[in-house]
């Protein structure tokens, strides 16, 4: 595989960072330039970052002394010098439509960690290991802008991605409906401990948005192809609770699901196990070896022992048995800010890259 030279919009917030990180010794990807809001631009990275630094591991030594650029005003300095950039700007939804639409434009192809897009119709959304045949959508999305490179592609909810990859081999059984209540972690508001010390010993039953995102979003990777857009699917019905829990990192899912066609306990813990998408058929760099983990202790899955599974990237289920009320509940567990943000664009951005659509 050639290398790719990558732009990254919004280095400095927490999914930015993420992927400064997850990019450091990429075999396909290399950082070239680094873009935020006008209050950073024309700083190192050091000095637009200060003492914000979130991630675990050091700043990368690359990236210290790069000048930021303005990601709104530099558009055509960004264009003559990147393949394609990861997007994870923090502005309003409608500023940051614009934004992406600018670069795709501009013949910068855009792999974007915001919702903005999600609903576009001929905006390709992507769990890879799901949906990968929605990147050929870019096809028609590229005759509306008027682009022969550019395009917009955007992943899926962090919410999302701990429940629907292990409701996803189980949809020939006829998934009718679902109830997944989420207990999500504080970097998925971009936060730690530090930075939102009011969240320790606490729990909130309310995240903006979330749960619509969370209902809807299934529907749309679930969907197919149908002329020159993406329509959605119509099942199953889907209702969420989302709520904000004192952990730092991972997303974990209470799911209670019916079918059309009952199967059994063995039958689904052999589609887990057997599960396998077009990353792991591809060996991209940054896919899971094994993408669903099912844990037979009753007391697995947990955030703090098992959200790093495969780098980040796999996604963790327990507690299978029967329900009252649905034919079955489970518990899931994605790690949100790797699997669920910054490393499933990554992920995306190899799919893309490996089908052609980076050339």
């Amino acid at each position: 595989m050639k290398t790719f030279r990558v732009g990254i919009i919004g280095a400095t917030g927490m999914v930015g960072q993420r992927f400064i990180t997850l990019l450091e010794n990429h075999p396909w990807f290399n950082i070239e330039l680094l873009a935020a809001s006008s209050r950073s631009a024309g700083k190192t990275y050091t000095e637009a970052v200060g003492s914000r630094w979130l991630m675990s591991t050091p700043m990368p030594e690359k990236v210290k002394d790069m000048i930021v650029y303005d990601a709104e005003k530099d558009i055509d300095k960004i264009a003559e010098s990147v393949d394609f950039v990861f997007c994870a700007v923090n502005m309003k939804k409608d500023e940051i439509k614009a934004l992406e639409e600018k670069y795709a434009k501009a013949e910068i192809p855009v792999i974007s960690n915001n919702s903005a897009h999600r609903h576009t119709d001929d905006v390709p959304m992507v769990v890879p290991e799901i949906n990968p045949e929605h990147i050929e959508i870019i096809n028609a999305q590229r005759k509306r802008l008027g682009t022969k490179r550019g395009f917009i592609a955007v992943k899926s909810n962090c919410s999302i991605q701990s429940y629907v990859p292990a409701l996803h081999p189980l949809m020939k059984y006829g998934v009718e409906n679902v109830l997944a209540c989420t207990y999500q972690a504080i970097s998925g508001a971009g936060k730690n401990f530090e930075t939102w010390p009011e969240m320790v010993d606490n729990l909130i039953p309310y995240i903006g948005g979330e749960e619509e995102k969370s209902e809807l979003e299934p529907l749309k990777v679930w969907g197919k192809i149908e002329g020159d857009k993406i329509v959605d699917a119509t099942t199953p019905n889907i209702t969420t609770q989302c709520l904000r829990v004192p952990v730092s990192d991972g997303h974990t899912a209470a799911v209670f699901v019916s079918f059309k066609n009952k199967p059994s306990i063995e039958d689904i813990k052999k589609d887990w196990k057997e599960f396998a998408g077009v990353p792991q058929e591809l060996e991209l760099p940054s896919a899971p070896k094994q993408f669903l983990n099912y844990f037979e202790e009753a007391d697995r899955p947990q955030a703090k022992l098992d959200r790093d599974m495969e780098k980040g990237m796999a996604v963790s289920i327990g507690r299978l048995r029967e329900d009252k009320q649905f034919d079955y509940k489970f518990v899931c567990l994605s790690h949100n800010t790797l699997r669920g943000a910054a490393g499933g664009g990554v992920l995306l951005a190899e799919l893309l890259a490996a089908k052609g659509y980076l050339d």
